[in-house]
């Protein structure tokens, strides 16, 4: 397996600049894991599959997911992808490299978990400021125009916030200097819990379910439902943030209040 990674990165650094690899290619690789992971859901509201797991019963009406659709690529092409090239000179500043050898997977996964500390930390804080009242008024309100979320809601935002998520994307392996195949695994996952997290479904396999501290999609739907100045749950992969100082309070009482509930339900039965 190893070789064969390494025989395929080979053919890429042969054929492909260090600029067309990280630009270009970084470029197609989100576009690509972004609508690939995200339009499957699109179809599950349209079709009424998974209904059962399905966390608001409202669904989108097929304009507003068609609109939704139009302006991510209007925002990718003319946002995202400029950004991502004026930015390079700063990859290579920082340190990233393309060449041979790999990194080790003990040395690729440490990384990245110390990316989602360090983005969980810079978004938290980021994302409790979006939802003060200027701030939510004027940009944020942009992404919270979808109050029944679906996956490819996760990067529908003001061109503003897009440069700040970019920013806490970006910023823990600016403090490292990755080789360009953490950074794809990076944006790969980063990008996969995003769209997850706005689903509007939870699944039995759902990440929550299994990593402690996870956040995902119960939890940032309830972050959706609620008016701005309530919502909490500012958290983006992991919830450790929204833990420590408590903002987490309602939806925990929430969560409780259904445990009960159903408990009582299932104590009726027998």
């Amino acid at each position: 397996m190893a070789s064969m990674i390494e025989s395929a990165w080979t053919y890429l650094i042969t054929n492909f600049s260090d600029f067309q690899l990280t630009c270009l290619g970084g470029f197609v690789l989100h576009e690509s894991v972004f609508f690939l992971s995200g339009l499957p859901f699109i179809l599950f509201e349209r079709a009424g599959w998974f209904g059962k797991y399905k966390i608001q019963k409202k669904n989108n009406t097929p304009e507003a997911q068609e609109k939704c659709i139009t302006r991510l690529l209007m925002y990718h092409l003319c946002v995202n992808l400029p950004l991502l090239i004026a930015s390079y000179p700063v990859f290579k500043f920082m340190g990233m490299r393309s060449s041979l050898p790999l990194p080790s997977w003990k040395v690729i996964s440490t990384q990245i978990l110390f990316y989602f500390i360090v983005e969980d930390f810079v978004f938290y804080w980021g994302h409790r400021i979006l939802h003060t009242k200027w701030l939510y008024k004027h940009v944020h309100s942009v992404h919270h125009e979808y109050a029944t979320p679906f996956g490819l809601t996760s990067e529908y935002a003001h061109p503003a916030e897009i440069l700040f998520l970019g920013f806490a994307t970006v910023v823990g392996p600016a403090i490292t200097g990755p080789h360009l195949l953490t950074l794809y695994l990076w944006v790969s996952l980063r990008v996969l819990e995003t769209v997850e997290a706005h689903s509007g479904y939870h699944f039995p396999w759902s990440p929550s379910n299994f990593l402690p501290l996870y956040g995902g999609s119960d939890f940032h739907d309830y972050h959706h439902r609620l008016l701005y100045t309530k919502s909490g749950n500012y958290s983006s992969t992991f919830v450790y943030m929204d833990w420590i100082f408590g903002t987490d309070k309602g939806y925990r009482k929430l969560k409780s209040l259904k445990e009960n509930e159903r408990e009582a339900a299932e104590g009726n039965v027998m």
